[in-house]
Parts: structure tokens; sequence; C-alpha cells
């Protein structure tokens, strides 16, 4: 069974110096930007996750203590590791991942973090139908909670329910962070990839008070036409 020791040196030995002084301005790490304070590696995403396949059977302890590294890369991991554990794991085991997951939200800490988590192990342990831990997430003051909240719903647009997606998104439409704004917009253009009608219903209630880079993700896949019409600020009638 590999162990925690192996696990960061296997990543310090990757370490790409260059490439860290790029990704730190790339993920916003200066002061008073979202990722204020990060630390990097340098290492590619594919590079990570190789790792995971390597290091998946971790112990469920280990990757925690990994999850709560200052490196980036080193939470990344834990969290890859943490989906391929929920995926495999018991009813119990996947219970636990996802209380320990909720538990260690503030190192969760940047989109990437949440955009290669949160689908995997909120969203699948949540029932699409009981909206109040979706509620819970989307009114919390830290954005990456809000962030979870949003990225979530996509386990459950991918199977066509889409009423968790909609709520969260109805919820966040004021939210004051461009990172939600874009998250929100995302998922929408996602239900109207399954259902346009769907996703329109919900534009023409709520198209005099979105913001408009909301409006301009989710239309990104509508023919010119509509899209144009949608950034005049037109509430369609059903195509």
């Amino acid at each position: 069974m590999p162990t925690l020791r192996e696990v960061e040196s296997e990543l310090h030995a990757l370490a790409d110096p260059p490439r860290a002084k790029l990704l730190q301005g790339f993920f916003k790490t200066g002061k008073g930007e979202y990722g204020e304070g990060d630390r990097f590696l340098g290492l590619r995403v594919p590079q990570v996750r190789a790792l995971v396949r390597r290091f998946r059977t971790l112990p469920f302890e280990s990757v925690l203590t990994l999850l709560q590294s200052p490196w980036h890369e080193q939470r990344l991991l834990a969290l890859l590791i943490l989906v391929e554990q929920y995926r495999r794991g018991t009813d119990a085991e996947r219970a636990a991942i996802y209380r320990a997951y909720l538990a260690n939200t503030r190192y969760i800490n940047n989109w990437d973090l949440v955009d290669a988590s949160a689908v995997h192990i909120v969203g699948a342990h949540l029932d699409p139908r009981k909206l109040r831990p979706f509620e819970r997430l989307a009114r919390s003051k830290s954005v990456w909670e809000r962030r979870i909240a949003v990225l979530a719903t996509f386990h459950w647009i991918a199977k066509k329910e889409f009423g968790p997606a909609l709520r969260v998104g109805e919820m966040l439409l004021g939210d004051s962070h461009d990172l939600i704004h874009k998250a929100v917009g995302w998922m929408l253009r996602e239900v109207g990839k399954r259902d346009l009608a769907v996703e329109e219903e919900f534009l023409r209630a709520h198209l005099q008070t979105m913001p408009r880079t909301t409006l301009r993700y989710a239309i990104e896949r509508m023919p010119p036409a509509r899209r144009q019409a949608y950034l005049r600020g037109a509430s369609l009638r059903p195509s």
C-alpha cells in the first residue's frame, strides 16, 4: 500500500518552477485575488492524473492529510483520489468521503479543485428530490462552497434531472462573484443541451436580472440570431 511520503516525493520530483510561476498568475494568487497565497509545484494535470492511478489505494487518512497541503497540486491529487475511492467505495465509505469533503472545503479553494471533484462526490451523493443540501451550499459565504453547489448539479443534469440546477441557479443569480456567474451560465447551457425548452423558460423568467456573464455562457451554443436577441434583452417566445 502506498504511503504519504511516497506520494509527496513523486509530486516534488515532477516540480517545474518556471511553470509554477505561470500557474500562480493563471490561478490569481496575488494579494486580494481569489487564489491569494496559493502555492504551485508546476505539474500539468495529466501528470497528476497519472499519479491517481498509482496511488488510488492511499489510506483515507493520508488522503485527507494530502488535501490539507499548502501545495495546490497535492490538494488536486487528493481530490482526484477521493473521487476514485468514492466511485469504488461501499455505501459507508462513500458517506465518509462525502462528509470529509464538506468538512474540508477550506482546502478546496480554487475553481479547478471544485470542478474536478464536486460533481463526482457531492453531486453523486445527493438526492435531486431533496434540495436543502444544495441550498445550504448555495447560501454559503464561501465562493468555493457556492461553486460546489453549482457544479454538483451537473451530476443530475447529465441524467436529465434539472431541479437542482434550476434551483441553485435561481438562488445565485444575484451573486457578486464572476466565478459563480460563469458556473451558473455553464450549467444552464448544459441543461439546454439536453432540453432547450427548459433552459429558455428559465432565461425568459430571469433575463432582466441575470448577470451578463451568466447569460453569455448560457446562450453560447444557440444560433447566432437567437443569441443576439437574448443579448438585446428580448424575452423570446419558445422556438
